[in-house]
């Protein structure tokens, strides 16, 4: 596997907190992309986010933030990015599927690795040993994380999070796609040599996760999707296949048919999902347009 690929993806997935956009991009260079889906009585928005960012980072534009003043309802990954209202769901699905105390990682992993792996806990205000209960695929997440929030990036900042809060001024609460255990069990589903593999891959590369991610969602605010298809989507379905599968495809298609039958009502609908969703031959857009559903691009 590649660490740097599915330490870009993997960490934009579980409670929708992960991905990184870098500080230095202005605001005269951001635009990031957006797409329609119209018929005569309906009006989608498609747009691809990151979730975590530095604060002082600016993204919005002004067809953006038109087309979010238009919208009647707001759809995201997840029914909410707030951190509070997830924690009651999220903390007994990690019990149940991100810890393994009766398989402990240092029975898996050599004493150097696990030497290594006390150091990149270190990130996250842990040893090695709290890890060692953790299955190897939360123990990944818990060191990309650190990784980049000590870098500075900010759950709180990142676009879907400052979406949903300019939706819920006007009153108005967010569907999601997925729940949270649908998200989680993408991670729980591997097998232990996938999870171990991943694991050790982190483990080697974790000090250089903020600067990948720095150098992606650049492309992102450029809206440059053959730079991040490159760099994030065919890297990862070269790397591992079958956790790309799982990752991008399979939820695009059941997004796309959720989409479909959106279309079937009427008035305008904001949907924000991870920019990785909306890139490459198997993105939504293209699922959409095998189904005759046409998405244009406004930005």
């Amino acid at each position: 596997m590649s660490a740097k690929s599915l330490t870009l993806k993997l960490c934009s997935l579980v409670a929708g907190a992960m991905l990184a956009l870098s500080a230095c991009t202005t605001p005269a260079q951001t635009q990031p992309a957006m797409w329609t889906v119209k018929d005569a009585d309906s009006t989608i928005y498609l747009f691809g986010t990151v979730h975590l960012l530095k604060p002082e980072t600016e993204w919005k534009t002004e067809k953006l933030k038109a087309a979010i003043a238009e919208a009647e309802q707001l759809w995201l990954e997840l029914p909410t990015t707030n951190s509070e209202a997830l924690a009651a769901e999220m903390m007994p699905l990690i019990t149940q599927f991100g810890l393994a105390p009766a398989t402990p990682l240092s029975s898996s992993l050599t004493p150097e690795e696990m030497k290594t792996l006390d150091e990149a806990a270190k990130l996250a205000g842990m040893t090695g040993a709290q890890l060692n209960a953790f299955r190897p695929w939360f123990a990944a997440l818990t060191i990309t994380t650190s990784a980049v929030t000590r870098a500075g990036y900010d759950p709180a900042s990142g676009v879907d999070s400052r979406i949903e809060a300019l939706f819920a001024q006007r009153g108005i609460k967010p569907k999601g796609f997925e729940t949270p255990e649908q998200q989680i069990k993408v991670f729980a589903d591997m097998s232990r040599e996938e999870e171990l593999a991943y694991l050790r891959q982190i483990i080697e590369e974790y000090e250089n996760a903020a600067d990948v991610l720095d150098r992606m969602v650049d492309q992102w605010s450029r809206g440059d999707l053959v730079g991040l298809e490159a760099s994030l989507v065919a890297d990862m379905r070269e790397a591992s296949p079958e956790l790309y599968e799982d990752l991008l495809p399979r939820r695009n298609a059941n997004w796309a048919v959720q989409i479909e039958d959106m279309l079937k009502g009427k008035g305008v609908i904001f949907i924000a999902v991870g920019a990785g969703h909306l890139i490459g031959a198997d993105s939504v857009q293209a699922l959409l347009k095998a189904k005759g559903i046409e998405a244009e691009r406004v930005q």
